[in-house]
């Protein structure tokens, strides 16, 4: 979606599109369209994620589905939910009011817009910021579930890696797909399977005929992004689902592929967009430091006094690694004259680097302190390195996480929704 009204903007930046729940003296009069284990959904709220979803669509000047379309993959999106919630709970995971806090720091901060202004426009629709807090703790707790499934299921070898990088002919930059799933039960007969075979390639042969992607995927898919357009977002071509791996390198912008099929379902991906990703080396600073700790023992004035006449006597001529032998208390470099090896910008924290970033090679800095201690540094030399192997290895570990947590979150999904009761009730 490229532009929002400030509603659609409100909504977006808790990242979900299922609305908001209402008082309970407004739903006890409420119709029930859907019961999900002990729990309920009413017409209010279908009603009220109908709204949301079609401001939504129009602010971004999509063209709508049928209602009896949208109603169906909006009743079976709060459902899941729901499930999800349900297993949360069940299995003790609970999110605070701080990390909640943390939370909506982070969306504003990333929309370029404060707390107070994200507040504002919310109330300013009519909405209840109290509402938008739980709705944003579901969210937390849904992601915290399917991570914590994810890392149970998922286990990564060297071997893993190294097959990967062997086998890996996937074209270099960032492609952002959309998707189309047709899914099919667990334990499926024959029957139910051609029924999906059937309607994917029907869906496939409309997309030939000139029917919109995102339409289709609105009307037909099944997967979780179906209200997105079936949209996947960015990522990189290492990252792009197995199933595409052989088709990817032969697809241009704007293409989408042949129906495949996996345990989960028959799917059609589309090749939205793609972007070139330039290589760019790594750079790295080396430095070595003398850390003297405030303890118990030793107060602040004391530590300030100590590393003081530590630079003075390294500024007389003393030498660094000796002193830094004798009196640092980082047991990591002490032993090592102080030397804090290659590494990485900003990988000793925000004050070390700012420090780091106004000296020249070979410079000493003044006495500085940070939340461990007072601090000498010396910046002994930058350099650019080349990463390539290891970044290609971590990336490949990223990238075979990647596929395989969304492989098992799909079936996870699937079985979760077959072993439980739920009905329909319109």
């Amino acid at each position: 979606m490229n532009k929002t009204t400030p509603l659609g903007l409100a909504l977006l930046l808790a990242g979900f599109l299922m609305g908001f729940k209402g008082n309970a003296g407004a739903e006890s009069l409420d119709r029930i369209v859907a019961v999900v284990e002990d729990e309920i959904i009413l017409r209010s709220e279908l009603d009220r994620s109908m709204a949301n979803v079609i401001k939504q669509f129009q602010a971004a000047g999509q063209p709508l589905p049928s209602r009896n379309v949208l109603e169906r993959q909006i009743l079976e999106s709060l459902a899941m939910i729901k499930l999800k919630l349900q297993n949360a709970r069940a299995t003790g995971i609970i999110i605070s009011d701080p990390e909640v806090d943390q939370a909506i720091q982070r969306v504003a901060a990333q929309s370029g817009i404060t707390v107070d202004q994200m507040r504002r426009t919310i109330l300013a629709d009519g909405l209840s910021w109290e509402r938008f807090r739980e709705d944003m703790r579901d969210e937390l707790t849904t992601q915290q579930l399917q991570r914590r499934v994810a890392n149970t299921k998922v286990n990564i070898t060297e071997g893993e890696i190294d097959l990967f990088l062997e086998n890996q002919e996937l074209p270099q930059g960032d492609y952002r797909l959309s998707h189309i799933l047709v899914s099919v039960p667990e334990g499926a007969s024959p029957d139910e399977i051609q029924a999906a075979r059937q309607k994917v390639e029907d869906v496939h042969q409309q997309l030939q005929e000139g029917l919109d992607f995102a339409t289709a995927a609105i009307t037909y898919s099944n997967g979780p992004q179906a209200l997105q357009g079936g949209d996947l977002g960015w990522r990189p071509a290492s990252q792009v689902p197995t199933l595409m791996e052989q088709e990817l390198a032969t697809m241009e912008k704007g293409q989408y592929s042949r129906p495949m099929r996996d345990a989960s379902g028959f799917h059609i991906f589309k090749v939205a967009d793609y972007r070139a990703v330039s290589q760019t080396l790594v750079e790295e600073i080396n430095a070595r430091h003398i850390m003297i700790m405030v303890t118990e023992l030793v107060n602040q004035e004391e530590a300030l006094e100590l590393v003081t006449t530590i630079h003075e006597r390294i500024e007389g001529g003393e030498a660094f690694e000796d002193l830094a032998r004798q009196f640092s208390d980082d047991n990591t470099s002490a032993n090592l004259g102080g030397d804090m090896g290659w590494f990485q910008p900003g990988t000793f924290g925000q004050r070390v680097q700012q420090v780091l970033d106004q000296l020249d090679d070979d410079e000493l800095s003044q006495p500085f302190q940070t939340n461990a201690g007072w601090h000498i540094l010396q910046k002994l030399g930058v350099r650019e390195q080349d990463r390539t192997v290891e970044i290609q290895r971590e990336t490949a570990r990223n990238a075979i996480r990647r596929r395989k947590a969304e492989d098992e979150l799909r079936l996870w999904e699937r079985e979760l929704k077959d072993e439980a009761y739920i009905e329909y009730r319109i």
